[in-house]
Formats: structure tokens, sequence, C-alpha cells
């Protein structure tokens, strides 16, 4: 007859709820709060380290989770570029950051990364976030999701970049144009934060 460890029950207990918490509970960042790891080097396209703090722009700066086989990002793809092109306009640096650490040899590795920037003409780094490391300290949850700091590193909008991935022209509501605009102008952001939208981020 076998008998149950009842002394062991509350370290698997534990083991499994700290578990959970890591895979279903992150913690978003919140509008206002200084956004972390702005010196955190992470590996881009060209082959250098780079880190936020080297993009920060004048007026601020534009992280944009993302990754190369998530159909969301490809639907929104044709909008990377003239948000790239608004954001270096408005003074605002901008980046890439691939968090999906858990398929990195299925499509998300560096030279997948540079295939798809070549293939699409970013113009701006785009990152491996190792361990996905970045993305947890920011909370991120999808591809793509979107982070907005001001010059001061605060947070000042997140979520999505509009609320129509399929169709560009039936966009409704530009929420990161509009937050990048306002941005620059000094002015409050109408809509601090929508709802992202897209492919969960692959933890390990």
């Amino acid at each position: 007859m076998k008998y149950f460890n009842f002394m062991a029950f509350p370290l698997m207990l534990l083991m499994f709820l700290g578990s959970a918490i890591t895979s279903t509970d992150m913690q978003e960042l919140e509008i206002g709060q200084v956004g972390p790891m702005f010196d955190y080097e992470m590996m881009n396209i060209d082959g250098n380290m780079i880190t936020m703090n080297a993009v920060k722009g004048e007026n601020g700066t534009l992280l944009i989770f993302s990754c190369n086989t998530c159909p969301f990002v490809h639907a929104w793809e044709d909008r990377y570029l003239e948000i790239e092109q608004l954001a270096a306009a408005n003074g605002i640096g901008m980046l890439y950051v691939n968090p999906n650490e858990d398929i990195r040899d299925r499509g998300e590795s560096i030279a997948d990364n540079l295939e798809r920037a070549t293939m699409i003409g970013y113009t701006v780094p785009y990152t491996i976030d190792t361990d996905h490391q970045l993305a947890d300290a920011y909370g991120a949850t999808r591809t793509p999701h979107v982070y907005l700091m001001d010059s001061n590193n605060v947070l000042v909008f997140r979520g999505a970049i509009d609320d129509n991935s399929r169709s560009a022209s039936d966009v409704q509501n530009t929420y990161l144009r509009d937050a990048i605009l306002e941005l620059a102008a000094g002015q409050p952001i109408t809509t601090p934060t929508s709802r992202a939208i897209g492919c969960t981020i692959k933890r390990k």
C-alpha cells in the first residue's frame, strides 16, 4: 500500500502556484510609472548590442514587442512603417523587441528578425529579448504590444496601435498615432490605454 506524503504537499502546492502566477498573472506597467531597463542590452539585427537609452529621442521612446510569426503582427505591419516615420518626425526614438524565447528555433531567431525586417523595410532597430526579460519587466503579454514613454521614461500610452488589425482603411481610433502627436505637442494623452490584441508571447 502506498502512502501519500502529506509533508511534501505544501511544497508541491507552492511550486504549482508559483508556476501559475508566473505564466498567467503578468503585472503590466501602469501609466505614470517609469519604464524600467533602459540600459538593458539586446542583440540588434545589425549584430550589435543596443539599449533603449541608445534609441531614446528628444521627446521619448516607443517600444513595440513584436515577432515574425504572428498573424496579428503581419496584419498591422503595413502601419509599422508609418509609425516609424511619425515617431522620427516627432522626436521619438523607436525599436521593436522580439520576446518569443520558447520558439527561437521556429521563426524567432536573430536571423529571422533580419529576414523579416529586410522584407518589410524596417528602419529602426529590431532586437532579441533574451529570456523575455524586458517583456516581463513591462508586463507585456501580446505581439504586438505597444509602450510609449516620454522624455523622462514615464509611460504615457500602452496597448494596441489602433482598433482594426485587419484593415487600415477601416480604423476608427488611431490610438498610437494620437498619443505620439499629443506627447510631442506636450499635451495630455487623450486615450492612454487600449487593449492589446495579438498572439501571446511565447515564454519559456
